[in-house]
């Protein structure tokens, strides 16, 4: 068929690899470069944030974890299976999440950063997306994906791709596009600064000053971070700043001297529940899938969303 995807994020682009997959022709729209979405700013390690409904969640983060860990074990540019710590004030409950990782246990307390009673140790993916999403844009393009430059509006700005069928992944954009008013701006905050030396992604979810996490990646670490609802303004708010390397300097002590090299900031699709369905009302009969709303879980479900738009797709 003729499928037209809408959108260059990572749910885009994997989903676009889903369909060239099996065999059909895309075109993918997009009014920007994949360096200017938000997934290209994103820290980018598996865990799910910020999604819903619940089980549907959990199934695609299983699927996604299976096929990132495999393409780390290939050694695709830019994933890895990252050695990971979740750290708690207070006991914790074991999360839900501990069933899908790698190699779960309790933390010792010789591995804990100061202040700190109660850990979790897990191997997860991480993906460096300033090296992967260029990587699998390269994919799609051997695969023999098409592009199209273009502000979409509205679907209809479509109809002269002639499509058979349209993936609706346009993130954010969905709430102009479709005109869905669930969907909203989840404002995120990262620090890049320069890697002294580490090697573990560490996390504190219930941090006094807000979420805390620290994300080594082979030239720097991403610090963050933020998940501020409603909220449009990408200017970096320097006291934000200063709050997350305090907080993340109470993670991991070493990053005392660690220069800052770069402020980002990023709006994650928000939306109650990742809508991921078949429309037949919205496009002059043409069938529309329907795969955006992912809040902070891009990259921790954008695989298996993908994997299942490609086959509501294939049923049609």
């Amino acid at each position: 068929m003729r499928v037209v995807v809408l959108g260059s994020g990572i749910s885009g682009l994997s989903t676009a690899a889903e369909l060239l997959r099996d065999r059909h022709d895309v075109t993918i729209v997009s009014a920007e470069p994949i360096t200017a979405t938000t997934s290209f700013l994103a820290a980018a390690v598996w865990f799910p944030t910020a999604a819903g409904p619940a089980d549907r969640v959990r199934a695609w983060s299983d699927t996604t974890f299976e096929y990132l860990a495999t393409l780390a074990a290939a050694g695709t540019p830019g994933v890895r299976m990252c050695e990971s710590m979740a750290v708690y004030r207070d006991e914790p409950v074991v999360p839900m999440w501990s069933r899908s990782v790698r190699s779960f246990r309790e933390a010792e307390l010789g591995e804990l950063p100061p202040g700190y009673r109660f850990g979790f140790r897990f191997a997860v993916p991480l993906v460096e997306m300033p090296t992967y999403l260029p990587y699998l844009r390269h994919q799609v393009d051997a695969a023999g994906a098409r592009w199209v430059v273009r502000t979409v509006r509205r679907l209809d700005d479509l109809l002269d791709l002639s499509p058979e069928a349209v993936v609706n992944c346009a993130g954010l954009r969905a709430a102009e596009v479709v005109h869905d008013h669930e969907v909203s701006p989840i404002r995120g905050q990262i620090v890049r600064v320069a890697n002294p030396g580490l090697s573990m992604s560490i996390r504190d979810e219930q941090h006094p000053l807000g979420r805390a996490y620290v994300h080594p990646r082979a030239h720097d670490c991403v610090l963050g971070g933020s998940l501020d609802l409603g909220e449009w303004d990408t200017t970096p708010n320097a006291d934000l700043t200063r709050s997350i390397l305090e907080r993340c300097r109470d993670l991991a002590p070493a990053l005392a001297d660690s220069r800052v090299l770069e402020v980002l900031v990023g709006l994650r699709p928000g939306r109650g529940e990742v809508r991921l369905e078949r429309d037949t009302a919205v496009l002059a009969g043409i069938p529309v899938i329907h795969n955006y709303g992912h809040g902070g879980s891009g990259i921790t479900i954008g695989y298996g969303c993908a994997q299942e738009s490609a086959a509501l797709v294939a049923a049609l």
